[in-house]
């Protein structure tokens, strides 16, 4: 006879004082968030200051836009690491920021100073515009397109640190290869170059269509001429670099964008919602964003903006709101927000 199993209660233990702890405030010798002397848990990490699990210990998240950091201050930050981050290391997160960790609040302000000297400031987490991401673009990369550092300097300047109703995330990726995840952020931008092709000065070669990985183009079977499917094409360019004789030119070349992505527990794919947009249009995409975000978040709490995308009629109005800005280079229609399944 089967004996039949008895569930046993699981012994947890609760830490009693952990909500206490996070609104406990510290006497911080430095000015965080405009503040100087007492100030608590939650607003030492929106200052770049996050609190470990080790007593009076946190980590201090350096900026790193487009995950570059010159020499000089990467060299100061690997010394303050060693002077004042007590198991002598640094930590790159996944989103390209610097970290140093266990670092003892009595320390922030000479830490603070000494980066200063190298003009190196703290990142920032919390309900705001977070370090932009981007991948190395076209400055080196075979691959690249569009010039991702460049903007990534550009929004890193004018956005970052700016109050949205929860964390805003922005990324640039140089190709489709999206090595950024422009689908993950809440705004993306993809470096994009529709090919043209001039018949005239094509040979038939088949070379376009071998180089195509989208088979986005199949040769004549006759004249093996391209034979070009638009809709499936990713805009990578490929073809263009490969063709020897320059049949395949640039024609419409920029940006795409997408909005209302998120990774983390319930992951968002953020879908396209324009193509082809020049650099000079990009801070104009941004600023635009935020402000339909901020309104249409408003009584929402800390709501993601893909999240609100997701309600009924958002996404038409958020489509409408941004062809003010970038006129028919806005899409039609797009899907909202769609759930990135986890199995």
């Amino acid at each position: 006879m089967s004996k039949e199993k008895i569930k046993q209660p699981m012994n947890i233990t609760v830490d009693h004082n952990l909500e206490e702890d996070v609104k406990k405030k510290v006497s911080v010798d430095a000015t965080i968030e405009g503040i100087k002397g007492n100030i608590d848990f939650d607003k030492l990490k929106t200052g770049g200051y996050i609190k470990q699990r080790q007593k009076d210990l946190f980590t201090v998240r350096l900026q790193a836009p487009g995950g570059r950091m010159p020499v000089e201050k990467l060299k100061k930050a690997a010394e303050v690491a060693e002077k004042y981050g007590k198991k002598g290391y640094v930590h790159f997160s996944f989103r390209q920021s610097l970290e140093i960790p266990y670092v003892d609040y009595h320390d922030f302000n000479k830490v603070i100073e000494e980066l200063k000297e190298v003009d190196q400031p703290i990142a920032s987490c919390g309900p705001r515009v977070r370090v932009p991401t981007a991948c190395s673009g076209c400055e080196y990369n075979p691959n690249g397109i569009s010039d991702t550092q460049k903007m990534t300097k550009i929004v890193n300047d004018k956005f970052f640190g700016e109050k949205t109703n929860h964390k805003f995330k922005i990324s640039f990726s140089g190709c489709p290869i999206d090595c950024a995840r422009t689908n993950e952020m809440d705004l993306g931008f993809q470096g994009a170059i529709f090919p043209d092709w001039d018949e005239p000065s094509c040979i038939g070669c088949t070379i376009c269509a071998s180089a195509c990985l989208e088979d986005a183009i199949d040769p004549d079977p006759k004249t093996g001429k391209p034979i070009f499917e638009a809709d499936k094409c990713l805009y990578c360019s490929d073809c263009i670099r490969a063709c020897p004789t320059n049949s395949w030119k640039e024609g419409k070349k920029g940006h795409l964008v997408r909005v209302g992505g998120k990774h983390g527990r319930h992951p968002f794919n953020g879908p396209v919602v324009a193509r082809f947009i020049e650099d000079d249009e990009i801070p104009s995409v941004i600023e635009t964003t935020i402000e339909w975000y901020r309104k249409n978040g408003e009584g929402k709490g800390r709501t993601r903006i893909g999240v609100i995308l997701r309600e009924e009629g958002k996404m038409e109005d958020y489509l409408e709101h941004l062809r003010k800005v970038l006129g028919a280079k806005v899409e039609k229609t797009s899907r909202p927000p769609e759930d990135i399944p986890l199995l």
